[in-house]
Parts: C-alpha cells; structure tokens; sequence
C-alpha cells in the first residue's frame, strides 16, 4: 500500500517546538515498509544563537488531552523532561497567585492526565529545545542561518520558498511545506498579509535576577503572578538554581519600541523605569530587580492573534504553532500547543489517505484549543491588572476551584 507523502520531500520552515515535535512524531508514527519522506528543516537563526535566545523557562501541562507532556510521552521524550524540571516534579502544586508582599492568595492542585506522573512541570526552554533537536536533528537536516522569506504554490502542485541566507538569496521546492516559523512568520505575510498580530493593550518588561549562591525564596521553589491591585502585576519564576526570569505588566494604550539592552543608556533608564512602576511589589522583587543582568532586560508589548484554518491557504501549505495562533505571555500554554500541533498534525499525516482529510482532521484539533488559550489569556490579563473593587471582589474569589483553574488557562 502506498502513502501520498512516500519519498516525497516536505520543508519545515522553523526548528522550535511545533516544528521539531512534527519531524520527530512523523519519524515515529510512519510506516517502516514505506519510504520516508526526504526532509529539511531550515532555521533562521545559526545554531549558536539560537542557543543564546533560550534564556527562560516555561510550563508544559500534563493536566488534559492537549497537555504537552502527552505529546512528549508520545515521541519517547517524557522522562528525560521531567529530568529538567526547575520547581519540582509538579509545577502545578507549586504555581502560587500572590499579593503585592508575595502572601499566597491562590494555589493550584489538579490531577495528572490519563496515568501522567505529574500535572505539569516549568522547564528550562533550552533544556527542552535540546531535547528536540537532538532527536530531530539526529535523522533529518537543519540548515541554519537561512530564512524562509515566502511561498507560492505552483502549477505543477509543487511548493517554492524563497530563501534568505545573509546577502544571498535562491529558492526551494518541496510537496508539502509545514510553516513553523514563529509568531512573526514570514510565510504568513506572504499567504495571508492581512492576518498579522494584534497589541492588546499590556506591556512587559523584564529580565533575568543572577543569584550565584541561590534565588530567594519563595521563587526557589515557586512561580506565578503577583497582583497588585494597582494595575501592575509580576510574573517570576525560576530559570534554574542561579537564575530567575521577571516581567512587570501593566496596560499601555500604545506598545513600546524594542529596547536595546546592549546600550547602557537604555538599560539604566530601564531599570529606573521599572523600580518605578513596581514600586508597591514586596517580597523578592527589589532583590531580584536589583540581581538583573542588564543584558538580560527586555521590553515585550503582548500580542496575539486568533487561529485559522486551511480551507483558504494554499494546498500543501500547513501552519503550526505561533505561525497560525500565536499567544501572548499571558497564555502560558504556547508550548503546549506548539508540541500538540507537532504530534497531531505528524499522526494524521500517517493516517490519513489524502492531504485534504489530513488537514481538515488537524484543523478540527488544533483550531478550537487555540480560541480557548486566547480566550484564558484575555481574561489572565484583565485579573493581573484589575484595580479598586474589581480586585476586592476578585481576591475574595481566588481559591475558589483555583479561580477556575487560573481562568481556564490551568496555569
């Protein structure tokens, strides 16, 4: 029996989460009797910056069928996840909503999903990153430093990209592209221009606390939010034993520009700035401000955009993860949903007898978590910056059902 992707040759424009978890689930889950795909996998950063741009942690959840940690107990990686953990084999238990002093107002308590050991773990990007590439980059190419400026399908089916590659240009053909390459995604712009990511009226700024003999407590061995109640709120948490990651946030009508943390100027008004706006936080806050390495701070306006399907793209063109639905920071399940899409898309290309069934059986997946995690993310917004009676009103409630599983985000 033959296979419409045998010996056909797919591009993965980007090596993050989504892309990665596709090439390694594909590997995994496809017939040995057919022929493989021939695969390459272009990257827009060289190796070695792409290390460097891995500097924090994040959640990956193992609480529901869209959790992460499924995704990596399916492509073999689970154990060696849990290895890396950064706040204890469950992240969910040690996820606190705080005050301004860091009193805990809210704590969270779920059981793992479907016999997972643990609910959720924070990790270390890096560490889970490696973990992909090691396994994709082991059997397919990455060519790296090469950016995928644009796609168009031609008459004969076929996929060209035009590439990037310092002052050189030239192109690609392949049967089926998988555009994983951000929420930026150049691929993006060129299939669907009108389809770019919207400001939602909150900023971030923040950076990385360096504790050489070990971060302050409770962020040793917790993480999440504090709300002020004044329209600011601080999300910390642990990188690994030596290093904390901060963002203050609160709602600006205009988002800022880039700041540029290798000048001394910008980041010394930066770090003014910020002593400024959290200047009601307590608890580790001054101590972690003051441990910044300025090279390390970073200004982030939050913005999004809502999925979509493919009825309208391009056949043999796929989006994934923050190409198609890209979330703020205030979503925490972007890797999540970057190593469910991976997994989903990979397992009904196998099993499926026609790219179209394929497509529209991911669509049916990937669409709908995607509007849920932007939704959470709204209302995640809207809770860290309430003030006066709303934020009375709102820490009376939390504690109740976790507040909703933390407003349907589940932390």
């Amino acid at each position: 029996m033959s296979h419409f992707l045998e010996g056909k040759k797919i591009i993965v424009a980007g090596s993050g989460f989504a892309g990665l978890a596709f090439v390694v689930t594909l590997r995994q889950r496809w017939d040995n009797a057919l022929e493989f795909p021939d695969i390459v996998i272009y990257d827009r950063d060289s190796r070695e910056l792409s290390q460097k741009r891995e500097g924090y942690s994040l959640s990956v959840n193992g609480m529901e069928k869209d959790s992460g940690l499924i995704a990596m107990r399916d492509v073999g990686l689970l154990d060696e996840a849990l290895k890396h953990a950064v706040t204890g084999a469950d992240s969910v238990r040690s996820f606190r909503m705080w005050d301004k002093d860091w009193n805990a107002l809210m704590a969270m308590n779920f059981k793992p999903y479907d016999g997972l050991p643990t609910a959720g773990i924070r990790i270390a990007r890096k560490d889970l990153r490696n973990m992909l590439l090691e396994a994709g980059e082991s059997s397919d190419k990455i060519v790296w430093d090469t950016i995928c400026t644009s796609a168009e399908r031609l008459d004969s089916g076929r996929i060209r990209i035009h590439l990037s590659h310092g002052d050189e240009t030239s192109t690609d053909e392949c049967d089926l592209l998988i555009a994983a390459d951000g929420a930026h995604s150049k691929i993006r712009a060129s299939v669907r221009p009108e389809d770019g990511l919207i400001y939602e009226g909150v900023t971030q700024m923040g950076g990385i606390g360096v504790f050489p003999d070990g971060i302050p407590k409770p962020v040793d061995e917790s993480w999440g939010v504090a709300v002020s109640g004044q329209g600011v709120s601080c999300f910390m948490s642990p990188i690994d034993k030596q290093r904390v990651v901060w963002a203050l946030s609160q709602e600006e009508a205009e988002p800022r520009p880039k700041l540029d943390n290798t000048s001394a100027e910008q980041t010394a008004a930066f770090m003014d700035e910020a002593k400024r706006i959290g200047h009601m936080m307590g608890g580790p806050f001054p101590a972690v401000l003051a441990a910044t390495d300025p090279n390390s701070a970073f200004v982030l306006p939050a913005r999004d955009k809502q999925p979509f399907s493919h009825e309208t793209v391009p056949s043999g063109i796929v989006f994934i993860g923050d190409s198609n639905h890209a979330v703020s920071p205030f979503a925490g399940n972007g890797a999540n949903l970057a190593l469910k899409d991976g997994w989903d898309l990979a397992t009904q290309l196998c099993g499926s007898k026609t790219l179209e069934e394929a497509v529209s059986a991911y669509d049916k997946l990937a669409v709908p978590r995607a509007v849920r995690t932007v939704k959470s993310s709204h209302n995640r917004m809207g809770i860290a910056h309430c003030t006066g009676v709303k934020y009375t009103l709102l820490r009376g409630a939390f504690g109740v059902g976790s507040w909703f599983m933390w407003m349907a985000g589940k932390s």
